[in-house]
C-alpha cells in the first residue's frame, strides 16, 4: 500500500476521510493466513450469495496484497469478483482500468467479457441485472442522483483545442467544479490592434456558485497568463507551485485587484481537495521548472491532465519525470488520459535541456571577440541559468532585457531556481563599459514579437542597444507556428545589417524542446493506460496526430475523442459520450479593455487596413435649403491626395451634387431627414471612388445642420 500523499487542502479532509480505503486488524491478520475474511453471509432479494462486508479472500493466483477489506458499501458481484468503483480512495493501485482486482483466473475474465459484452456500456441498468433488489449497490446507487440518472464527470475544454495557447479546461461532477490551467493566446493576422487573447469565461461566471478552484500545471504564459484578468471576476482558491505562483504574484503588480487574491503554493505529491474532486500534483519535465501533470480523483474515476511535458532523463536541475507515480495511478486505473498535442507529429524523442549547453559552449567558444546576444523563453530559467555559467566560464558579464525576462529572472533567483555567481548580472544600461567579447546580453524576442526587445534591437529603435557587425545573435528557440513570418522578418533585417545570426535550423542544438515527441507521447499512453483518451494543447493537425498514437497504442476509436472549443465531454462508470455545447470562445484585449472589441470592429478594422478611410465634410441648412460650406475630402489609408487630385475633385462634385439634389427634393416633398442624406452622400462618393480605383475604402460623411 502506498504512502499517503500531503492534503494541502483542509477543507475536506473530514469528509473525506472514512471514504479512504480500511483494512482492518482482524482482516490483515486472516489475509496472511490465506483465509477467507469473516464477513457473514446473506442472501440477496435477487438470490445470490453476498458478504455483507466487501472483502475478498484469497483465491488460487492471488497474492496477498490483493486481499482488501472496503466498507460495508463497497461490494464485491460473487460472480463476476467486481469491486464497484469507489469514490476517493486513497490507494487503488491494485486494480486495473475497469475497477477489477487483477490476477483473476480465467473463468472471471471470461465473464467480465460476457457481462460486459451484455450491459453495452449501460452501467446503471447492469448493476440493476446482476443486483436486482438489491438497494444497496455502492459503486452505482451512490453515483446516482434521486431520480436514478447517473451522475457524469463533464469535461468541458475553454481553450486550448484547435489553436496554440490559451489553454483551460474545466473538470465538473454536480455541484463541484475545477479549472485546470488559465493560458493567454497572442493575437492572429486578422486581430489589427488586438495586445493579448484570453478564454470566454461565460459558461464559468454562469456556474460560479460550482467553482472550487484552479489548479495550474506550470508557469507559463500559456497556462497562467490569463489569471489576473480571471481575478477580475473569480476571488477562488488558486494552486500551483512555487515558480508558478512566483510569476503569477510578479504579473499581479501590474493588474489592480481591490482584494487579496488566493494564491496557495504546493509541490510535486500534494493533494487538494475541491468538493467531490480531488486533484494530485505530479512531477513533469518541461521548459520551466516546478512543471507538474494533474491526477483528478472523481466518483467515477482518475483522470489524467498531463500539462507541457517531455522525458528528460538528465534535466539541469531536480528529478526526472515522476516515472514511478504515473505508473502507479496507471495500474489503479484512468479513466481519461488528457494529453498534450505540440509535438505530436515529430518522431522520437525531444533531446534533453541538457544537450543544448554543449552547443552554446561552442557558439561562445567560436566568438570571443565578438558580444552574444542570446533570445529565448524568458520562462525557460534553465536555460538562462546555463548561459550565465557559460558566460561566466568565458569572463563574460551578463545583462537581462526585456521586462519580461527581467520580471522572470529575478522571481527565479528569489525562489532559488536561478543562482548566477555575484558580480556576474549586471544592467543593460552598463554594457557599454565592458568590450564586445566580454558582455552576454540575455533578452526576449524569441518569437519575432512587435515591440520585443530584440525587435527593437534589429530595427535600431531600442533605447540601449544598438547592434552591429561586432554582435553575435542567437535565436535559442523555436518558431510557435504562426510566428514564421515574424521571426523571418527579424532575421533578414538582422541580416541586411551585417549581423551573424544562429538559429537552429542552421546551427543544430541551440535549442531543445519542452513538449513530448512521439515517442514520448506513447510512453505516456504505455504508462497510464486510460480507457478513454483526448488529446489537447494543439491545433487541429497536432491533435490529429496524438489521436494517430492512441490508435497505435490499441486504444479503440470509439474510446478517443477529438475536440472543440466548448464541447462537453461526459464520462460516466462505464460510458463516455459527447454532450451538449457550452459558450466558449475568445476575449480580446486592447489596452485597458477585456472584451469591448467584438467581430464587428475587427471587421472594421481590417477594412481600413485594406482599404483606407474617405470622410467627407460639408455643411448645411435645411430649412433655407442652402449647402452652407461645400464637401472637402480627407484620405487616409486610400490613396496620397497631391497624387490623386483628379479623383478627389471628381468625387467633391459628386458628393456636391447629391447635396443639391437632396436639398431639392426636401423643399419640394419635405421627405428627407440628416441621416438619409448623409447615406446618399456617403453611396455616391463611394461609386465614384470604386469606379476609378476598384478599391472599396470606408466612407463616413460628416455632415452639420446649421
Amino acid at each position: 500500500m502506498h504512502k499517503k500523499k500531503n492534503n494541502v487542502s483542509d477543507s475536506g479532509n473530514a469528509a473525506g476521510k472514512d471514504q479512504f480505503q480500511n483494512n482492518s486488524p482482524q482482516t490483515q491478520k486472516e489475509n496472511k493466513k490465506g483465509k477467507k475474511p469473516s464477513g457473514e453471509k446473506k442472501k440477496s432479494s435477487g438470490g445470490k450469495t453476498e458478504r455483507t462486508v466487501g472483502q475478498y479472500s484469497g483465491k488460487p493466483g492471488r497474492s496477498k496484497k490483493d486481499v482488501f477489506a472496503y466498507e460495508s458499501d463497497f461490494n464485491f458481484d460473487p460472480e463476476l469478483d467486481i469491486v464497484p468503483g469507489a469514490p476517493f480512495l486513497s490507494d487503488m493501485s491494485d486494480f486495473d482500468s475497469e475497477g477489477y482486482a487483477p490476477k483473476a483466473p480465467v473463468h472471471v475474465r471470461q465473464k467480465r467479457r460476457d457481462a460486459a459484452a451484455e450491459k453495452s456500456g449501460t452501467d446503471a441498468a447492469g448493476a440493476e441485472n446482476r443486483s436486482a433488489g438489491n438497494k444497496k449497490n455502492a459503486g452505482t446507487e451512490k453515483n446516482k442522483p434521486r431520480g436514478g440518472k447517473e451522475k457524469k464527470v463533464r469535461v468541458i475544454p475553454l481553450g486550448g483545442l484547435g489553436e496554440i495557447g490559451k489553454n483551460m479546461t474545466v473538470v465538473e461532477y454536480g455541484d463541484d467544479m475545477l479549472v485546470i490551467d488559465c493560458g493567454l493566446g497572442f493575437p492572429e493576422e486578422d486581430m489589427p490592434g488586438i495586445d493579448l487573447v484570453i478564454p470566454d469565461f461565460s459558461y464559468l461566471e454562469a456556474n460560479r456558485e460550482k467553482l472550487r478552484g484552479v489548479v495550474l500545471t506550470h508557469g507559463h504564459e500559456d497556462h497562467v497568463g490569463a489569471i489576473p484578468y480571471f481575478l477580475r471576476s473569480f476571488n477562488v482558491p488558486i494552486y500551483g507551485t512555487a515558480l508558478t505562483i512566483g510569476i503569477i504574484r510578479n504579473r499581479l503588480i501590474e493588474h489592480k485587484l481591490n482584494f487579496k487574491p488566493q494564491l496557495n503554493v504546493v509541490k510535486a505529491g500534494d493533494r487538494v481537495r475541491l468538493g467531490m474532486l480531488e486533484a494530485e500534483f505530479i512531477h513533469v519535465n518541461h521548459s520551466i521548472a516546478d512543471a507538474c501533470a494533474i491526477a483528478i480523483s472523481t466518483p467515477v474515476g482518475t483522470l489524467v491532465h498531463t500539462g507541457d511535458f517531455k522525458l528528460d532523463v538528465s534535466p539541469i536541475e531536480g528529478d526526472m519525470m515522476d516515472v514511478a507515480r504515473l505508473g502507479e495511478i496507471g495500474k489503479r486505473g484512468v479513466k481519461l488520459l488528457m494529453c498534450e498535442s505540440t509535438n505530436a507529429e515529430r518522431a522520437g524523442f525531444t533531446p534533453s535541456e541538457r544537450s543544448v549547453g554543449g552547443a552554446l559552449e561552442n557558439v561562445f567558444a567560436a566568438n570571443t571577440d565578438k558580444r552574444i546576444v542570446v533570445a529565448t523563453f524568458s520562462s525557460n530559467v534553465h536555460r538562462v541559468q546555463q548561459i550565465i555559467n557559460i558566460s561566466v566560464k568565458h569572463g563574460r558579464r551578463v545583462a537581462v532585457s526585456g521586462r519580461s525576462m527581467q520580471n522572470i529572472v529575478a522571481a527565479a533567483i528569489e525562489l532559488g531556481y536561478m543562482k548566477p555567481p555575484e558580480g556576474t548580472l549586471i544592467d543593460v544600461a552598463d554594457i557599454k563599459r565592458y568590450a564586445p567579447g566580454q558582455i552576454t546580453l540575455v533578452t526576449t524576442g524569441s518569437q519575432g514579437e512587435p515591440m520585443s526587445a530584440l525587435y527593437r534591437m534589429a530595427f535600431n529603435d531600442h533605447s540601449q542597444v544598438t547592434l552591429g557587425p561586432q554582435d553575435v545573435v542567437v535565436l535559442s528557440s523555436s518558431a510557435i507556428p504562426g510566428n514564421e513570418k515574424l521571426i523571418g522578418r527579424i532575421i533578414n533585417e538582422l541580416a541586411h545589417n551585417g549581423i551573424k545570426v544562429i538559429y537552429d535550423g542552421i546551427f543544430f542544438g541551440v535549442h531543445a524542446s519542452g513538449h513530448a515527441c512521439a515517442e514520448e507521447l506513447k510512453f505516456m499512453q504505455a504508462l497510464l493506460r486510460p480507457k478513454y483518451f483526448m488529446p489537447v494543447h494543439g491545433e487541429e493537425r497536432h491533435l490529429c496526430a496524438n489521436r494517430d498514437l492512441a490508435l497505435f497504442m490499441g486504444t479503440p476509436a470509439d474510446r478517443i475523442f477529438v475536440g472543440e472549443l466548448g464541447r462537453v465531454l461526459e464520462i460516466g462508470k462505464n460510458s463516455a459520450g459527447w454532450g451538449e455545447t457550452v459558450p466558449a470562445g475568445r476575449t480580446l484585449i486592447d489596452g485597458l479593455g477585456v472584451g469591448d472589441i467584438g467581430s464587428a470592429v475587427l471587421r472594421d478594422r481590417k477594412h481600413l487596413s485594406e482599404d483606407g478611410i474617405v470622410i467627407v465634410f460639408a455643411s448645411v441648412d435645411l430649412t433655407a435649403h442652402l449647402i452652407i460650406t461645400a464637401p472637402e475630402i480627407i484620405s487616409k489609408g486610400f490613396v496620397y491626395v497631391p497624387d490623386s487630385e483628379d479623383l478627389i475633385y471628381e468625387a467633391k462634385l459628386a458628393a456636391a451634387e447629391e447635396l443639391t439634389n437632396s436639398i431639392e427634393r426636401r423643399s419640394k416633398y419635405s421627405n428627407i431627414d440628416m441621416e438619409s442624406l448623409k447615406e446618399r452622400v456617403r453611396r455616391e462618393v463611394l461609386k465614384v471612388l470604386v469606379s476609378r480605383t476598384g478599391r472599396n475604402p470606408i466612407v463616413i460623411p460628416l455632415i452639420t445642420e446649421l
